[in-house]
């Protein structure tokens, strides 16, 4: 038989029975759109990734006390060891309050640039009758661009060296999501209040000041800045009770390659006492992250497809047993053992090529509707900016994935099928 009469054959078989076809191609365009959908929305999120990593200064090391106040605490520099003139640890692992000492100490490595030291903690700020409570990341304001090398203001400018009333706040904080008007606008005074219990009398205290927004950041890609109001680090001092103790310091070297060297070396000096966080951490911690959720998620794409490949086999074994006397048929008029299995492959393949090129067209939809539906695209106030990504090896992976277990699913039938003899098939009621 000619490969066009096989095929003929096959469609009006389909055609025959309508409604189990288009059952049996659905399923398989639930599995191959689902791996469609998601290997979008993973390559999307890494290429998010990739975007925030870029936006970090990649040759900064950060330093955080690893106990006591660590990252927005409130108290700053809790328990731990004292640091002698020369900066060094009294004891080896026990924790390290950052001062004017580590600082020197930490400069004198080789391959350090600067050392740029921060205070944390969080505060009230009170605004038109109305307040809410922040983060502070207190930094020499001509030091901030180092670490935000892609900084930018939506509003206002950048804080001066010397403006002890000066503040810059994030978008985020000057305009909350959900809110239909700002909670704060650039020349606005706004007071700002730290509460905190004495260490001498026990007695719940609080400390305030008055400030004025001279700027609105934009989004950073930077977790420090993007919720977070800036002021300067001797303000900060004084407000936040810090003592000349700091919550963490940010380690400029020459370059990403240096990272890993000045890391071994501050770790040979201050052991476990301080916590060590470098942007390629980050990035690989979150790609480890993708990388297992995804494999989860495809995992079930994949059962959903195999479900697919199961009902081919149930919807073209049932076809083999409903028709036999057709079978018997074409056999008796010539037809071959060869021509009878090409006849059942191509009904499977037609299966396939339909399910999976629909499953394309609607795994593409489907990411698209998943991105709006979890708010993965820019949103006033800047949201974040996940949009799925299709890469065409992924989509021809999908597609030849779901063509080829169509296929594989038909071959059992189709091999049954044409193993029936024609006699006993014309003689079947």
């Amino acid at each position: 038989m000619k490969i066009d009469d096989i095929y003929y054959l096959s469609f009006e078989a389909l055609r025959d029975r309508k409604v189990r076809s288009a059952l049996t191609i659905l399923m398989v365009v639930v599995g191959s759109s689902l791996m469609v959908a998601l290997n979008g929305l993973t390559a999307g999120f890494g290429v998010f990734i990739e975007k925030q990593f870029s936006n970090l200064a990649s040759n900064v090391l950060t330093l955080t006390n690893s106990g006591g106040g660590g990252n927005f605490g409130g108290g700053g520099g809790g328990g731990g060891v004292v640091i002698s003139a020369g900066g060094q640890p009294q004891s080896s692992g026990t924790i390290v309050n950052f001062n004017a000492a580590v600082v020197t100490k930490v400069k004198t490595l080789p391959l350090v640039n600067d050392v740029i030291p921060t205070y944390q903690g969080r505060v009230t700020l009170e605004s038109q009758g109305k307040s809410r409570g922040v983060s502070v990341f207190a930094i020499a304001p001509e030091k901030l661009t180092t670490i935000a090398p892609t900084i930018q203001y939506k509003e206002g400018a950048e804080l001066k060296a010397n403006d002890p009333t000066g503040m810059v706040v994030a978008d985020l904080i000057a305009n909350p999501e959900g809110q239909p008007t700002p909670f704060l606008v650039v020349g606005q005074t706004v007071k700002a209040s730290y509460s905190f219990t004495d260490p001498y009398t026990g007695e719940d205290k609080q400390e305030s000041r008055s400030f004025i927004i001279r700027g609105i950041m934009a989004q950073t890609g930077n977790p420090n800045i993007d919720r977070a109001i800036i002021i300067s680090p001797e303000i900060a001092n004084s407000l936040l009770h810090k003592n000349g103790r700091y919550d963490s310091l940010m380690v400029v070297v020459p370059s990403p390659d240096d990272v890993s060297t000045v890391q071994d070396e501050i770790r040979v000096i201050y052991g476990n006492g301080v916590g060590i966080s470098t942007p390629q951490a980050v990035l690989q911690a979150r790609q480890q992250f993708t990388s297992g959720f995804s494999s989860f998620i495809l995992a079930i794409a994949l059962v959903a497809l195999v479900v697919g490949a199961v009902g081919i086999v149930t919807t073209l074994y049932t076809s083999v047993t409903e028709r036999i006397r057709e079978i018997g048929t074409i056999k008796a008029i010539g037809a071959l053992n060869k021509d009878i299995l090409l006849i059942f492959i191509s009904e499977a393949s037609i299966i396939g090529v339909m399910g999976a090129t629909l499953g394309l067209v609607f795994g593409i939809a489907t990411g698209s509707l998943l991105t709006g539906a979890f708010s993965f695209g820019p949103r006033p106030g800047g949201g974040q900016d996940i949009s799925p990504v299709y890469l065409p090896t992924d989509l021809l992976y999908v597609w030849g994935l779901s063509v080829g277990l169509s296929l594989l699913a038909g071959i059992y039938p189709a091999w049954k099928a044409s193993r029936l003899e024609p006699i006993v098939a014309l003689r079947r009621d």
